[in-house]
């Protein structure tokens, strides 16, 4: 196959793949700039990222915006020639705040996902700054360009479907996550595709469509490629790269996966999530003990008095290898994953396998 690039408006990536984003800090600046500097998408997580700044537990509300900021200024300049996106959840409380601040930041690309982010175009209204929701269905890629063009004249310039086998929090419902005949990534771009096409001819312009979840080589890029995707959205192995922003006990913890550690979990967003089974896991969920929460406020649906624990303080813990007291997220494939390599050698691995699919 003959490499496509990857267009997304004015921004043209070499490479047709967007580096998911992963939070709380394993993809920030250090991974994103690599990716970007590699031809890809390079995507910082704005979940909680001023988690290690200092005035965290004074103003954490701030820090966060102090956080996400810098983290996209160092990006931009570790890669001045790529493309640096920041993925912002729907479902965090500052979610506006969040994405203004990435605006004025001069971020290239917001994805945003984990909720329906109706308000979207005008927060970046007058900006450069492209915007893309992240999507699990054709049924919810419709109602998204429904809206925009309704209320805001305004379609997406890209559209990210996550297909069931995604790490982190998923967009389905547990039947729908045994159903992988009936809910394939192949299948989801198709309806998607099919979906946003009246939109598509209205407006003149193609919505470029990026698959991801579960994603592993050359050969799965190539088979979203060719069912009609302009690109692949990948997670979990850009996390055993040396770049990637997650510490050395955290990266381990994907070389030591197993396929059947991976477990579905309840996640206090209010969604399923895919992790890495651990002794933390087993623990909350399995003897549903609950934990001893100071609630730091992140989630829109997260009520601290139900909860069994705190996901950002559990994601944190895991960012900084302290996995008794977290666990991280990953893909379905995260068992094929069994080396560390860089960034360079990851995408150009990627790119030998799709030119011979």
């Amino acid at each position: 196959m003959i490499i496509p690039q990857l267009k997304i408006g004015n921004l043209t990536a070499s490479v047709p793949i967007i580096q998911g984003g992963m939070g709380v800090g394993i993809s920030l600046s250090g991974l994103a700039a690599a990716v970007a500097n590699c031809g890809a998408i390079g995507v910082i997580s704005g979940v909680e990222p001023g988690f290690n700044f200092e005035g965290y537990e004074k103003n954490k509300y701030q820090t966060n915006l102090d956080a996400l900021a810098y983290h996209i200024q160092r990006a931009k300049e570790l890669a001045p020639k790529g493309i640096i996106g920041v993925n912002i959840m729907t479902a965090i409380n500052n979610f506006e705040d969040m994405v203004k601040t990435a605006v004025k930041a001069k971020v290239d690309i917001i994805f945003s996902g984990a909720g329906l982010p109706m308000k979207l175009p005008e927060l970046v209204k007058d900006s450069m700054t492209k915007i893309a929701p992240i999507v699990s269905s054709g049924k919810v890629a419709q109602l998204i360009c429904k809206q925009w063009d309704k209320k805001h004249d305004y379609l997406p310039d890209a559209i990210i479907l996550e297909g069931p086998e995604a790490g982190g929090h998923l967009g389905f419902s547990l039947d729908q996550l045994g159903d992988l005949e009936n809910f394939s990534l192949v299948k989801l771009v198709k309806e998607v595709l099919e979906a946003i096409a009246p939109f598509e001819e209205k407006y003149g312009r193609k919505i470029p469509v990026i698959a991801g979840g579960g994603i592993h080589d050359g050969k799965d890029i190539g088979d979203v490629l060719t069912a009609g995707a302009a690109g692949a959205q990948m997670a979990t192995r850009f996390v055993a790269t040396y770049e990637c922003d997650a510490s050395d006990a955290f990266k381990q913890a994907y070389l030591d996966a197993k396929e059947d550690d991976v477990t579905i979990i309840k996640s206090p967003v209010g969604m399923p999530g895919r992790a890495i089974r651990n002794e933390f896991i087993n623990k909350v969920y399995r003897d549903e003990k609950r934990q001893d929460i100071k609630c730091i406020n992140c989630l829109k649906p997260c009520n601290p008095k139900e909860t069994l624990y705190c996901i950002a303080d559990a994601l944190i813990n895991a960012q900084k290898g302290n996995l008794d007291r977290g666990f991280a997220f990953a893909g379905a494939q995260v068992h094929r994953v069994n080396k560390i390599v860089s960034v360079r050698e990851l995408i150009d691995e990627l790119m030998n396998e799709l030119r011979q699919y």
